[in-house]
């Protein structure tokens, strides 16, 4: 159980994000509910969170602004006391291959999913180091595992979590804070929804297990490495894809 605790969760307004804020919320936790342009997703994320009986707020942040992170979290600690738990989920796509990708294109993936990750756990950390205690979960992929073809900038960015994890859980884990990263496969949420069947039925094909998992899956993950059953579990990558990257 997370009774008590207060959660940071980045880009938490819709997919896998909003299923690890229900999750944790569920379990006990407050949930800050970050969100950057879905504000109307975010705050139906909030209500169907206290509908359940669980405590939450919607807080708008473009984690990628150093700055704006810093304001973020440093208005949690204000209002809670406290950050014990900060989820690192905000991403984007912009797919693409190599040969005709832009620049900017690969600038804004990185800057989204590694700076923005790099951003909050930065400003996280002095909070968490006080406290002596913390649990930082980086939702990375299999793409930054195996990497992707057409995805040079997405893969480059989880695969960026994947080493800033483990050297972050190295810096912190004398002080009582564990980091850890997920590295989910191909999971049912509006993104996945859109392919074709087609590609569907060639991604499933790639899955040992042959199926497409649920954000459930990717959220329960997130809510054991965030609670005691996980405090001895550090510089991980705990990879939720159906065996795909075995």
């Amino acid at each position: 159980m997370l009774t008590g605790k207060v959660a940071v969760v980045t880009g938490a307004s819709r997919g896998i994000g909003r299923e690890i804020a229900k999750t944790l919320a569920s379990e006990g936790a407050l949930v800050v509910v970050n969100y950057n342009g879905s504000r109307e997703k975010a705050k139906e994320a909030v209500a169907e969170i206290e509908e359940a009986g669980g405590k939450a707020e919607a807080a708008q942040c473009d984690v990628s602004d150093f700055e704006k992170a810093g304001e973020l979290m440093e208005y949690v600690v204000k209002t809670y006391g406290r950050v014990d738990i900060l989820v690192n989920n905000a991403g984007i796509t912009k797919d693409g291959l190599l040969m005709r990708m832009s620049e900017e294109d690969f600038d804004s993936v990185v800057r989204t999913n590694l700076k923005g990750a790099f951003n909050c756990m930065r400003h996280v950390a002095r909070q968490m180091i006080r406290q002596k205690s913390g649990r930082i979960i980086n939702i990375s992929s299999v793409s930054g595992v195996l990497g992707n073809a057409g995805q040079i900038n997405y893969a480059a960015s989880k695969a960026g979590i994947i080493g800033m994890t483990k050297s972050a859980a190295r810096e912190l884990a004398s002080r009582g804070i564990t980091v850890n990263a997920i590295a989910p496969g191909f999971i049912n949420t509006e993104m996945t929804r859109v392919l074709s069947d087609a590609v569907k039925e060639g991604a499933a094909a790639q899955i040992p297990m042959k199926v497409f998992g649920e954000t459930k899956d990717v959220a329960e993950a997130a809510a054991f490495l965030a609670s005691d059953k996980a405090r001895y579990i550090t510089g991980q990558v705990l990879c939720v894809d159906g065996g795909m990257a075995m």
